[in-house]
């Protein structure tokens, strides 16, 4: 597993876990949605200072993107598809 495909693998993992959906999550790292995609689904190199903004929205060390994702290193479940219905009344 390279690097590119390290850190897709555990960005999506951590967000996930976290129960954020890419559209959130790329605002609260200050990146494009459509950036943030194409960075899960290792068709970017993101820069340093990208990965810096997404490891503090993710709340880790810029490091545990990096780490071994393990031998369950594959890419986690997308989350339910669509947004949350607003409430009537």
């Amino acid at each position: 597993m390279d690097a590119r495909e390290k850190v897709a693998v555990n960005i999506r993992r951590l967000r996930v876990a976290r129960g954020v959906s890419q559209e959130a999550f790329a605002v609260d790292a200050g990146v494009d949605r459509t950036y943030m995609s194409r960075i899960e689904r290792r068709m970017e190199n993101p820069t340093v200072t990208v990965l810096e903004r997404i490891a503090a929205a993710l709340g880790v060390e810029i490091a545990a993107l990096f780490a071994d994702p393990g031998p369950e290193g594959e890419t986690p479940p997308s989350l339910p598809a669509g947004r949350k219905r607003r409430k009537a009344g």
